[in-house]
């Protein structure tokens, strides 16, 4: 009878080991139990802790409550100003409500991850290329509100959402590099026209200062002479006055037009008369008071030009005609002796072949020349 009793106790206490073997659970601290009685939600979920369920009959499903990092894979689309980029992302949530995320939804993380990638797709059409790359905060936020919209009924809270990677063509890295480039180059030019402009603003008052006292730009010379032959070469700079080139720059053409107007007009030579024309034999031409000017026929001792005979009758080639005999021509009444020499010939004489060159050159435009010149 004894053995009989222990053996029931024993076989009791057998079964009352299997049954809290079976019904004890052990929920988490950062967990919630969600009991189900014949497929029937029971009550609230389970805080952490020790906790009992009716075997066969409940079922325990625990549901994390930490703050979950999902992935987004990279996704391809096309911006609003036409280019095509790939761009992944990243997703911070937690589950709010462990009922709803088992009872609304049937698997929330991958709820999540469809809907991340639809909205980061929706995304990527209505911003230019320009705000992926410089304005991520407003897109992030906006991911943001467009995944947390549906999310929110499944019990699920999205805690952030980040941008992580843009990816370019190589054609359009390029064509950004190259626009960057063009900036850089333009934001120095204008630098160094600024630093241009405030040094001549400064070397116009240091010119203002210098015009004042002659020697001070006497001693700036000698300061740069003195700062290039501290360099050590044999090559010695010496400045040159901009205002002495300038004083022979005036000069230059003062002095080429006097030379072009004495050529133009020249002066006839002192003592040298005027030429006659059509003068055909020796002949002598009043000259001014007391004062007789020799005819062709008779050079003058100083090597003055002569009188010249008439284009028409001759010619630089030929001689004029030859002068009339003074001894046959002469009138027999008249007083001339006979005995008398006669002139000598004009073509005998140098001052004739002078008058004859002098002649070629008028029938030709040019000057004549003195036998001086």
């Amino acid at each position: 009878m004894i053995q009989e009793l222990v053996g029931a106790l024993v076989g009791a206490g057998a079964v009352g080991l299997v049954y809290l073997a079976a019904a004890a659970r052990i929920i988490k601290q950062y967990e919630r139990g969600v009991v189900f009685r014949f497929g029937q939600l029971i009550g609230a979920p389970r805080p952490p802790g020790f906790t009992m369920i009716l075997p066969v009959v409940d079922r325990l499903y625990k549901v994390n409550l930490q703050i979950v990092t999902l992935p987004i894979p990279a996704q391809e689309g096309i911006t609003r100003d036409n280019v095509t980029v790939r761009v992944d992302a990243v997703v911070y949530f937690k589950v709010m409500d462990a009922a709803n995320a088992l009872i609304k939804v049937e698997d929330y993380r991958f709820a999540v991850s469809q809907m991340a990638q639809t909205s980061l797709r929706s995304i990527i059409g209505k911003s230019d290329l320009d705000d992926l790359l410089s304005n991520r905060e407003k897109l992030n936020q906006g991911l943001e509100l467009m995944i947390d919209s549906p999310a929110v009924g499944w019990g699920v809270q999205i805690d952030r959402v980040e941008i992580k990677d843009v990816s370019l063509p190589d054609t359009m890295k390029r064509s950004m590099a190259r626009q960057a480039e063009a900036d850089r180059e333009r934001r120095a030019r204008i630098i160094n026209a600024d630093a241009e402009l405030q040094a001549s603003k400064k070397l116009a008052e240091a010119a203002g200062v210098m015009s004042e006292q002659p020697a001070a730009l006497q001693l700036r010379l000698l300061q740069t002479v003195v700062a290039v032959a501290a360099e050590k070469n044999s090559t010695l700079v010496l400045p040159f006055p901009v205002e002495l080139l300038r004083f022979l720059e005036r000069a230059a053409p003062a002095e080429a037009a006097q030379d072009h107007d004495g050529q133009r007009a020249p002066s006839p030579a002192a003592g040298q008369p005027p030429v006659t024309e059509g003068a055909t034999g020796p002949e002598e031409v009043q000259g001014p008071p007391d004062e007789v000017v020799p005819g062709p026929s008779t050079p003058e001792p100083s090597g003055a030009d002569e009188t010249m005979p008439s284009p028409e009758t001759a010619t630089p080639c030929e001689p004029g005609p030859e002068p009339a005999d003074p001894a046959s021509d002469a009138d027999p009444d008249s007083d001339t002796d006979p005995d008398a020499a006669p002139d000598p010939a004009p073509d005998a004489s140098p001052a004739t072949h002078s008058a004859c060159r002098a002649a070629f050159h008028q029938d030709h435009g040019d000057q004549p020349r003195s036998p001086q010149s």
